[in-house]
């Protein structure tokens, strides 16, 4: 236990007010008090105050309150709330019980925890374009799928295009009596379209004058530089996992276990980490195994588990293509070397007589 730490602080984060439980060197309880979850409110509580170790779990504000903490000269500890199943499966949950473990829990072991680390300032504002575009893109698809529905139920079916190019193509076939009524909608994909377009130059320009590394990950046929970028902003740095393989449980994308004695069933993948990236490396997955992938050791490889047969076979080569991508993407960055769609073999030496 350190020094300098002089209290033990658990800190349960509302959305407009927060609950703050305050322990001593001897696990004592000094006081609980409730705070506005505003600048000015940490600032009057925890401002100029002998140094302490507050814990906190990870949350829409846990960013910048951890910042904010730290600059006061506390030690913060960002909890994975996924992980603390004394707090979230408690049945007498409350902000006061909340803020009363994670002081006890920072005080005992930090490990307990299981801390996070928030990437930085810089990296999550280019994320945010990445996010931004795809709130844009789901909206376009719900329009998309309205003018549809709409039109299907008056006995017309529009036809097949791209989401692309469907405000422009489906504009004649619409019905007179429903142009009123859609005609403002396939406006608004239109629009949407545009501005998506515009996200995807910035992408496209920010990898290649910020983040030059995603530039030997768009080697592989299937990654684009939406893909490349969100893969390097989320992770921030390659020295964060001391092996590649390491990557596939972080991204969630190995199955769970639940394995006791003789009994160890097979289970889904766990899904933790970013859920964004792991689609985007799935949807990269899908493409290497299809018709348009190019032939490598990694599109021959899925294939194989493909053609196991089963009932979601292909569900599953697709999600095991996509871990071993994620594996592939952070040994093309870490140590910066082209990618080869098939691994070099060394040739033979002859064996002299």
């Amino acid at each position: 236990m350190n020094k300098d730490i002089t209290k033990f602080v658990g800190i349960d984060l509302g959305d407009r007010t927060s609950m703050a439980h305050v322990l001593d060197r001897a696990g004592e309880f000094v006081k609980e008090t409730r705070l506005p979850t505003t600048a000015e409110a940490l600032e009057r509580e925890f401002g100029g105050k002998p140094r302490m170790r507050i814990a906190i779990e990870v949350g829409g504000h846990s960013r910048w309150v951890s910042r904010q903490l730290r600059e006061y000269g506390h030690e913060v500890i960002v909890a994975d709330a996924r992980k603390l199943r004394l707090i979230y499966q408690n049945p007498r949950k409350s902000d006061r019980v909340d803020a009363t473990y994670l002081a006890k829990l920072v005080r005992l072991d930090v490990s307990l925890l299981a801390p996070i680390r928030h990437r930085g300032e810089t990296a999550q504002q280019h994320l945010s374009l990445l996010r931004s575009r795809e709130s844009l893109v789901k909206a376009r698809t719900q329009l998309v799928n309205h003018t549809r529905g709409m039109v299907k139920s008056f006995g017309v079916r529009l036809p097949k295009c791209s989401t692309e190019s469907f405000a422009r193509k489906v504009q004649a076939e619409l019905p007179a009596s429903l142009r009123p009524a859609l005609g403002p909608v396939l406006d608004s994909i239109q629009d949407l379209s545009k501005r998506i377009r515009s996200y995807d130059q910035e992408i496209e320009r920010l990898g290649e004058e910020q983040y030059p590394e995603t530039g030997k990950m768009r080697q592989i046929k299937g990654v684009g530089a939406l893909t490349a970028l969100a893969f390097v902003l989320t992770l921030e740095e390659p020295g964060r996992f001391s092996k590649s393989r390491e990557v596939g449980p972080c991204l969630g994308l190995v199955p769970k276990r639940d394995q006791s004695g003789d009994h160890d069933p097979e289970r889904h993948i766990t899904k933790t980490g970013d859920p964004y990236l792991r689609r985007l490396l799935i949807g990269c997955a899908h493409y290497i195994l299809g018709p348009f992938g190019q032939d490598s050791h990694l599109r021959r490889w899925g294939l194989r588990l493909a053609e196991r047969g089963g009932k979601n076979a292909k569900k599953r080569a697709a999600v095991a293509v996509a871990r071993k991508l994620a594996i592939l993407l952070h040994k093309l960055w870490s140590t910066g070397e082209d990618y080869l769609p098939f691994y070099p073999t060394v040739p033979s030496q002859e064996v002299s007589a």
